[in-house]
């Protein structure tokens, strides 16, 4: 059994006002943990992952084909493997929450 607690999260800005942690990866899954600053925008991307995800605080706004998808506090998500999706924070208060990747996320881009 692996436990972490948020001081081993190691949170990295992947873009100005988004930080990412990974706080927990095992054999067929992993957990990120996430942070937006009011304006900031995670810019469309895709990975082979499936993400399913909670909003804790704020309101996160994702660009799924043109389309605005809302998701607010308490609300969860789920984006299939390969499908293109942008993020965006338009309130005035920080999003956090938490994600589910699998396969896990191992070697992401933002944490070089």
């Amino acid at each position: 059994m692996e436990i972490a607690t948020p001081d081993d999260w190691d949170l990295v800005e992947a873009v100005e006002g988004v930080e990412l942690g990974q706080v927990v990866g095992g054999e067929a899954v992993s957990l990120q943990y996430f942070h937006i600053e009011p304006g900031a925008t995670v810019p469309e991307h895709s990975h082979p992952h499936e993400q399913t995800g909670y909003v804790v605080e704020g309101t996160l706004t994702f660009v799924v084909d043109g389309e605005e998808l809302t998701v607010e506090p308490g609300d969860g998500y789920d984006i299939p493997s390969d499908e293109p999706h942008a993020a965006r924070n338009d309130g005035d208060e920080t999003v956090t929450g938490v994600e589910v990747f699998a396969p896990p996320r191992r070697d992401v881009p933002w944490a070089k």
